[in-house]
Parts: structure tokens; C-alpha cells; sequence
């Protein structure tokens, strides 16, 4: 009778022990499905997009995090991460993507690195894609902390599809001190756009290229004697035969050239140098078609950015007679002026995101200045980039550190070093504490909103 009971019990006590190995097994398995190492997940429609671990699809020895949007949507893995002020940061990923589709016709959108809630990212991929590394460079400029993102979507729309993200890292470079700024000019020798179902063709001539070429010449001379040397100017042209063919529209400017719309055309030459801007300098019109391209009383357009790094367009004249970019003592002494001009926007754009305050760049006459004949508003970009505007609280302009805080390239990062923010769990004692810190987290923030 007792061996009976032992027997029946020896058979309970394994039943319940495989019950228990089998729930452990599972446990562990929703665990590792649902594990997302204090990533917060969000999405702009809300219950739109699945999030996991993938244990299948993977690039290394830990699972990746997956993010499935069958609907368009903008979804998210972020965590907030501790940066040192005006620092240059790197973060690397191995990205894989199948089916990615965009809501429209963005480069900006797909599957990306950013910083949740501004407009910077790394590039976005789109389509089926193999593992492949993306990199985001980017300064902290005046903030302590920053919203690192791994996404599917954008800021300017919505995507559909399937994204892997994995191998997750973060590397702080150093700030260069110098105040020698590179820029890269990109003559577009041809623009074929399709405009209201009519195909528009334009070119610039030869004599255009020489008048920008000399106009930049002294454009690099302008920038040291109107700083009074504090910064220096070197400016590579690139004569661009492939032609645009496609613009940008906005209500205010009406067609403009936009850092997506000749990426294709600039990316390889930016990636291979560490310029700190970009100008585009484009024809959108001639006497020809001066009236088929909508273009709403601009020649230059600034405070754009290609990847962090300032980006101008530069708008010939519809007119092969137009004095804008020649120099000529009895007409225009100061060709370089738009060219200046785009860059001080952004200049303005960066001392506000620093935390100064700067008087606005077109409020010259608020402050007592004219534009003058033959010299435009020199006076007033020499006394802007000085700090020597006179006003009833004092002098005000750019800070003089302005000129050293060029945003952040590949070369802020040959002495970088890695950060311990992305550290998966390496063994099952950390993974189980990762699991309690969860939880008592959630805890805290449950609390937080009751």
C-alpha cells in the first residue's frame, strides 16, 4: 500500500515538475519576446504597430528588436540618455527591412535613428533591405539629455512595414575648437522638373558657373575681414551635371530645393569630406519659364539642414542680365551678400538653439540700418558678426564662441569612446534583476499618474 502511495506520488511530483519546467520555459520565452531593456515603445497611432524581440531574425547573438506596422504609423523604441553639453555623440545600429513603404515620396521617411520629437535622424531606409549599419552623428548643443529613437516612420510621415533593429551603440567624440569652417558649393548645371503636368528644362551657362566661382572667392574673403578674422572660410565648388527633378513646395517660398531632393547627387561627396555647410546654388527659372516655376520673392533660402550640417539654397536670377552674383564698382560691390547672408541664418539658428539671444538677422532696420546702395547691408552683417550692434541695453550680435560651434562629423570621432547605455543582460541573474527594475519602474510611474 505504501509503495502504491509512493509510486502515485513520484508520478504527481513529475507531472508538477514538468508543469513548472514547462511555465518557467514559456515564462522565459514571453520574457525574451517582451524584454525591451528600459526601451519605452510608442507610436503615433495608438495600438497600430506590434513590438518584440525577434529570436528568428537576428544579426548577432542577441535578439533584435522588431517593430511590424501594417498600417502606415511612426513607432518608436526610445530611451532617454545623460549627454554632456555642446558634445558631438555617434550612435551606430544594424538596421534590416522588409516591405518598408512610405506614406509619400520622402527620403526622410523609413526606418531611421533620431531624436524622438526634433527633425534630427540618420538616413531612412525603405524596402526590403540585409542588415546593414546606419549611423546618426549629432551635438548635444545645450541640452543634458536627449531622446535616442529607433523608428519606423518620421516626422514628416508615416511608413508601413517591418524593421529589426539591433547591435545598439552610443560613442562620445570630441568638440573641435577651431573656428576654420569647410563648406561644400553644388552648382546644378541642369533642373527637369515636372511642374503642373508641364515638363520645365533649365541650364546654367558657363558664364553663370564663373560668375558663382568668383562670387565665392569672396565670399571666403567677406567671411574673415567682416568677422575681423574670427573664423576663416574654405569653400570646395562641385559642378553637378545629374540633374534635379524633384522640388520642394512651401506656402511661403513656393518651389525651393530641399536637402532630399539632390541627396542622391551630394550624399557620397559629403560622406567622404567634414564640411560644416552646404550651399546649393540652382537656376529656376529663365526669361523663358520665369513664370512656370512658382517662386514666391526669394534668391536665397537658409536655416535648413542636411544631416545636422547647414544647408542654403542659392537661387540664380531668371535674367542673364542680372548683376546679383557680378561684381561691378558702378552696381553691386558686395556679389557675396546672399551667400552670407544664408550662412549668418544659420549661424542665428545655432546661437538660439545654445541658449543666446540674438537680434533676428532681418530686423536690420529696427536697429537703425539701411540697405545701401552698391553694399547692401554690409555694415550690418560686419557689426551682427561682431557683437557691435548699439542698442539702449548695450551691444548685442553673435557670441564670438559662435564660431567655434560647428556641428558635429566624422572626424569629432577619431579619440571617441563608447558609452554603457545599450548593454543587453548577460546572464540570467542580470536579466532577473533587469525584470524587478522593470517592474518597480512601471510601479513608480503607475503611482505617478494615479
Amino acid at each position: 500500500m505504501r509503495k502504491s502511495i509512493s509510486a502515485k506520488a513520484l508520478i504527481v511530483n513529475i507531472i508538477t515538475f514538468v508543469i513548472l519546467i514547462m511555465a518557467i520555459y514559456f515564462a522565459y520565452q514571453f520574457y525574451q519576446q517582451n524584454n525591451f531593456n528600459d526601451f519605452i515603445r510608442s507610436e503615433a497611432k495608438l495600438n497600430t504597430s506590434e513590438f518584440k524581440r525577434d529570436e528568428e531574425e537576428t544579426y548577432s547573438d542577441m535578439n533584435s528588436y522588431k517593430i511590424t506596422s501594417s498600417e502606415f504609423n511612426d513607432a518608436m523604441f526610445s530611451k532617454e540618455i545623460q549627454v554632456e553639453k555642446n558634445i558631438p555623440y555617434r550612435v551606430t545600429c544594424m538596421i534590416k527591412t522588409k516591405g518598408v513603404e512610405a506614406e509619400k515620396n520622402a527620403s526622410s521617411i523609413g526606418a531611421q535613428i533620431s531624436i524622438a520629437d526634433t527633425v534630427e535622424r540618420s538616413v531612412a531606409i525603405s524596402g526590403d533591405n540585409d542588415w546593414q549599419q546606419v549611423e546618426f552623428i549629432f551635438n548635444s548643443k545645450n541640452r543634458d539629455t536627449v531622446d535616442v529613437a529607433f523608428r519606423l516612420g518620421g516626422t514628416e510621415g508615416y511608413a508601413k512595414g517591418e524593421a529589426w533593429f539591433s547591435d545598439f551603440k552610443i560613442e562620445q567624440g570630441e568638440m573641435e575648437k577651431d573656428s576654420d569652417w569647410n563648406f561644400a558649393c553644388f552648382i546644378f548645371e541642369n533642373t527637369n522638373v515636372n511642374i503642373d503636368n508641364q515638363q520645365i528644362e533649365i541650364q546654367v551657362t558657363d558664364s553663370d558657373i564663373t560668375d558663382i566661382k568668383n562670387t565665392i572667392a569672396r565670399f571666403e574673403d567677406s567671411c574673415n575681414e567682416l568677422s575681423e578674422e574670427k573664423m576663416t572660410a574654405a569653400c570646395d565648388i562641385y559642378e553637378i551635371q545629374a540633374p534635379i527633378t524633384s522640388l520642394s513646395y512651401d506656402e511661403e517660398f513656393g518651389y525651393y530645393v530641399a536637402p532630399e531632393d539632390i541627396e542622391n547627387q551630394i550624399k557620397d561627396i559629403i560622406n567622404q569630406n567634414n564640411y560644416d555647410h552646404i550651399f546649393a546654388v540652382v537656376r529656376l527659372g529663365n526669361e523663358e519659364y520665369e513664370d512656370d516655376i512658382e517662386i514666391k520673392d526669394w534668391i536665397g533660402l537658409g536655416s535648413m539642414d542636411y544631416y545636422g550640417i547647414g544647408f542654403s539654397n542659392i537661387r540664380l536670377p531668371n535674367s542673364s542680365k542680372s548683376y546679383i552674383y557680378k561684381y561691378d564698382r558702378r552696381v553691386n560691390q558686395f556679389p557675396e551678400e546672399v551667400f552670407l547672408h544664408e550662412f549668418l541664418h544659420s549661424l542665428e539658428r545655432t546661437a538660439e538653439e545654445y541658449g543666446y539671444t540674438v537680434p533676428a538677422l532681418h530686423d536690420y532696420k529696427e536697429y537703425g540700418y539701411e540697405n545701401e546702395y552698391l553694399v547692401g547691408q554690409r555694415q550690418w552683417y560686419k557689426d551682427y558678426m561682431n557683437q557691435e550692434i548699439n542698442t539702449s541695453q548695450g551691444y548685442v550680435g553673435l557670441p564670438n564662441e559662435i564660431y567655434t560651434l560647428k556641428p558635429a562629423k566624422k572626424s569629432n570621432f577619431d579619440y571617441a569612446f563608447e558609452l554603457n547605455v545599450y548593454q543587453e543582460p548577460q546572464n540570467i541573474i542580470e536579466e532577473i534583476r533587469g525584470v524587478f527594475n522593470n517592474l518597480f519602474r512601471n510601479i513608480k510611474l503607475l503611482l505617478g499618474k494615479v
